[in-house]
């Protein structure tokens, strides 16, 4: 059973944690890597330029989105494609993210807690709620 009196809070602690994981990772490909070092990455793996400018794109700006509570399932699910794609790169490193060049259980982790974002919704202080995803009637 749910528990509706906390569930609209830990929606809000989901979609904090999410937000500040995708910060955190998009400040670390512009600062850190640097966006030539994040493009050059991607290309050595055989994936597109544009593709290292949306993942950044993605994790700054749907992460920060996400903090605000800005169309949450939305972002979620514009930012879902992301996580995905971690997943089938890291997916011949093995189980640990501590393996050689990362394993796939973190993005695995992630994309799965995007997906259970997407389910439950804004959460509390949403800035801007999602437009309704499901189509249902319910209370806020």
């Amino acid at each position: 059973m749910i528990d509706i009196r906390t569930a609209p809070y830990a929606a809000l602690l989901l979609r904090l944690t999410l937000g500040i994981m995708f910060v955190a990772h998009g400040l670390m490909k512009v600062l850190v890597f640097t966006p030539a070092g994040t493009v050059g990455f991607f290309a050595s793996l055989g994936i597109p330029a544009a593709f290292a400018w949306l993942t950044m794109a993605a994790e700054l700006g749907g992460g920060l989105l996400l903090l605000l509570g800005v169309q949450t399932r939305w972002i979620a699910v514009l930012q879902l494609p992301v996580l995905l794609g971690a997943w089938v790169v890291h997916s011949g490193n093995g189980w640990g993210f501590s393996n050689p060049n990362g394993g796939w259980e973190y993005p695995a982790f992630l994309a799965l807690a995007q997906i259970v974002l997407i389910l439950l919704g804004d959460g509390k202080f949403a800035l801007s709620p999602s437009w309704d995803l499901f189509r249902t009637n319910r209370a806020r």
